[in-house]
């Protein structure tokens, strides 16, 4: 039911991974049952199924870049929509089942982007272990805690789930990675406007027309509809067929969002609406519209044209 807040939670797992440490910044999530899932796929079709009432899936990641699979499933199946991000700081531990000193460390466990993002810390503090590939975080954590593993490289919370001791901290090569999760629900009436919200949305060009993906920015810039990501998917029919996902700066009731909407619809194969969420603070202030571009200028035009549609003045 609309403006019910959710209290089944589906999120990609397992247990002790980051997924579950962003969930948990999520306020009703405090209240609500937690499930993991295996796969992102598995995670919206509970959504769709009815089986949960929301599920955080991750979106993408500064060092990695997109998660493909999160935005193919949500390109295609039954519509979903996102009503809210969360920007997580990826910091990784090293951590053992026993407290133990670095140089006696012989082999590491971790998920191949742990390991990849932490690279050059292990070579120069470990370079006499062995970095094995598992499946994610938390397999590592489980690994080393058993015994079958010296260490892992895993987030903290997973560390604190399976009770080991963490050798050190901070370990990422970059300490500013952070991962963005989207929280997705049925279709619905998004969350109200707050001034600095998001809008995503998935758009099929028109292949046979020249210029289609310039057309489609051109109707975001005219209305001054800031453009803050896109990425680019094969849609599985031939090579050359792609679905665009646009991160817009603004929300589905803002005038210029709005006339943006219509003009992408009218000009595109297919527009899928992805949904309308607040903008998760992590330092970035939005740009101020230019001059014209408000939503009050969007209204004050319509108004003049209202009038001289009437015949009230030319």
């Amino acid at each position: 039911m609309p403006g019910v807040p959710p209290t089944r939670f589906v999120y990609l797992g397992p247990e002790g991974t980051f997924s579950e440490q962003a969930l948990k910044t999520v306020p009703a999530a405090d209240r609500g049952i937690l499930t993991p899932a295996r796969s992102v796929p598995e995670a919206l079709d509970a959504l769709r199924s009815g089986e949960a009432d929301a599920a955080l899936v991750p979106l993408e990641n500064s060092i990695g870049g997109q998660v493909g699979v999160t935005l193919d499933e949500l390109a295609n199946g039954e519509p979903l929509i996102i009503t809210r991000e969360v920007v997580l700081p990826v910091q990784f531990v090293l951590a053992a089942g026993e407290d133990r000193p670095l140089e006696s460390v012989r082999s590491v466990a971790a998920h191949p982007q742990a390991g990849a993002q932490c690279r050059k810390w292990l070579r120069e503090h470990v370079p006499q272990a062995t970095v094995v590939d598992v499946l994610s975080n938390a397999t590592a954590a489980i690994g080393a805690s058993t015994g079958e593993f010296d260490a892992a490289v895993c987030a903290e919370i997973g560390a604190g789930r399976y009770k080991l001791h963490m050798l050190a901290k901070d370990i990422a090569d970059n300490p500013d990675a952070m991962t963005r999760f989207a929280l997705v629900s049925r279709p619905g009436p998004p969350p109200s406007p707050t001034g600095d919200d998001l809008t995503t949305l998935a758009v099929y060009i028109a292949h046979d027309r020249v210029g289609a993906l310039l057309a489609v920015l051109t109707e975001l810039s005219v209305r001054g509809v800031n453009l803050t990501r896109i990425e680019s998917r094969p849609t599985g029919e031939r090579l050359g067929r792609y679905v665009f996902f646009l991160d817009c700066g603004g929300h589905v009731a803002d005038a210029q969002m709005g006339e943006a909407l219509q003009g992408l619809r009218r000009i595109c194969a297919d527009v899928r609406f992805l949904g309308s969420y607040p903008r998760a603070a992590h330092g970035e202030a939005p740009p101020r519209p230019a001059a014209g571009l408000a939503d009050a200028d969007f209204a004050s035009a319509a108004t003049w044209l209202a009038r001289v549609r009437a015949g009230e003045l030319a």
